[in-house]
């Protein structure tokens, strides 16, 4: 997050409803293109209707033979028949949906796959050289796939297992599919990059949906840690902070791409076809800034530790949540141990004091962002400020759901929570004007939320046990659902 001054340009301050009226219930409201919605309400327990199973198989099947497709280069190594097993699957899915979802037109295989090493001897492909060349990617002028096994996909592979390259080639070969299928998904050769990157991850997104159904040859996924990892590769692969979406070459932020990745595996490949322009403005996350809100924005991470920022939370909190007319809780830094009742750190709301504990030690290693090639929030590395300003978020929440007399315990609790904390999460992205001080998001956050959200321990889509939600999908929803449909949304679904 960054402290908004009076000296930066700031966007005009926009009114938003109190996070949670006293009234939870209320008529349903209109679906929106800004969450997946196509399997109806949210389920704790289930990524859009499939059951979550952590303790279900994630990754190569094992007895599966190896599926033979002609790949030029290719060394035989492990990396390589990964690769070459996801591609058979993704294949046989496309063989599958492609005429049943498009009006019978047929799938045709890719006309050149190639594997290289972009720290081994170079060859050429699609124009360019791969010497140093990191990546994987879809090339439309010869139709080819290929992919880097020295660095890239053993980098994967170590970071977030084998199920996340096979992610990032499902996503190559979407955009194979987009070309296959031209006007049927919008798609031509001067269509934005945003448009296809984010067709292409909801197509992948399709794809894990018929892995998660038991369906590929190859490749299982579990819904619950398997299909987490997943998601939580879109952080690794998202584009950094400050590109704007307009621009050529964006792909979005890991906010955007999960919310494709989830599009497709809601509602299937039909869903992905529709998004254009229109669509996509309505919700992408990172939009054209101002010089001066970029120059604000570029390193969004303020001092967890700092007394300002600290009370800047305080009062953006209790702005947000003031129409309740709840009290507010205090917030403390001295440690997360409630006198009476369970205590959940590093951070715990105590019903009894009406006070957010917090133990600022262990919350600056969550505030502190990793660093270049860490995975967040694995082998203590942290995730960034947001994260931890989430987390606070939503123990303060649990102090206004037992003001309106509303459960603490439980799932519909854990989503109910981390939809609040996504609507303060609006909140904060619109506070201030010239002349005030205040906490408000800055490039990335909404990133860190969903890393967060990911995490097996995270706190903010959980009651005040500690008890989180099963779905690391169901979470990560709940969350987009405040942000863009505040306290209205949140109401609809859980109350």
């Amino acid at each position: 997050m960054r402290v908004l001054s009076a000296r930066a340009r700031v966007a005009a301050a926009l009114a938003v409803a109190a996070v949670l009226l006293v009234q939870l219930g209320g008529c349903a409201g209109q679906p929106i293109e800004g969450r997946p919605r196509g399997v109806g309400d949210i389920d704790a327990g289930t990524a859009a209707g499939i059951p979550v199973n952590n303790d279900g198989p994630t990754g190569p099947k094992k007895g599966a033979a190896d599926a033979a497709l002609q790949v030029e280069n290719a060394d035989g190594g492990e990396m390589d028949r990964l690769a070459v097993n996801a591609l058979s699957d993704i294949y046989d899915y496309w063989s599958e949906r492609m005429p049943a979802d498009f009006d019978g037109k047929q799938f045709e295989p890719i006309k050149r796959l190639a594997s290289y090493d972009s720290k081994g001897k170079a060859i050429k492909l699609c124009g360019q050289s791969t010497a140093d060349l990191v990546n994987a990617f879809y090339c439309n002028a010869d139709d080819s796939v290929a992919w880097d096994r020295g660095v890239l996909l053993p980098m994967l592979d170590k970071q977030f297992g084998p199920m996340s390259v096979v992610a990032v080639l499902a996503h190559e070969m979407g955009h194979a599919v987009q070309f296959r299928l031209g006007s049927l998904s919008g798609i031509n050769q001067t269509t934005p990059t945003i448009i296809k990157e984010q067709q292409a991850d909801c197509y992948a997104g399709g794809f894990f949906r018929w892995v998660a159904e038991g369906k590929a040859k190859h490749f299982d996924v579990n819904t619950g840690k398997g299909l987490n990892h997943v998601l939580a590769t879109m952080f690794f692969i998202r584009d950094p902070a400050g590109l704007s979406a307009s621009k050529q070459g964006a792909h979005g932020l890991a906010f955007d791409r999960v919310f494709a990745f989830q599009a497709g595996f809601s509602e299937g490949p039909t869903r992905c076809a529709r998004m254009n322009q229109d669509e996509i403005n309505t919700r992408i996350s990172e939009k054209e800034r101002g010089e001066t809100e970029m120059e604000n924005s570029r390193n969004g991470d303020v001092e967890f530790d700092n007394k300002k920022v600290q009370d800047l939370l305080q009062a953006s909190l209790d702005e947000a949540f003031k129409r309740t007319g709840a009290t507010p809780p205090a917030i403390t830094y001295d440690g997360a141990d409630c006198k009476k009742g369970n205590s959940t750190p590093p951070v715990s709301f105590c019903p009894d004091s009406n006070t957010v504990a917090i133990d600022p030690d262990a919350m600056e290693k969550i505030a502190t962002p990793p660093k270049r090639g860490q995975e967040p929030g694995v082998d203590g590395a942290g995730i960034g400020d947001f994260a931890a300003f989430a987390e606070i978020a939503s123990r303060y929440s649990l102090s206004i759901q037992k003001s309106v007399g509303v459960s603490l315990e439980g799932d519909k609790t854990g989503l109910r929570t981390a939809c609040l904390t996504g609507a303060w999460a609006k909140f904060a992205d619109l506070a201030g004007n010239a002349n005030e001080s205040k906490l408000r998001l800055a490039v990335g956050d909404l990133d860190e939320a969903v890393a967060e959200l990911l995490q097996d321990n995270s706190l903010i889509a959980a009651d005040i046990n500690g008890k989180q939600v099963p779905s690391g999908f169901a979470r990560v929803e709940a969350f987009r659902i405040g942000y863009f449909e505040g306290d209205k949304g949140c109401a609809n679904q859980f109350s």
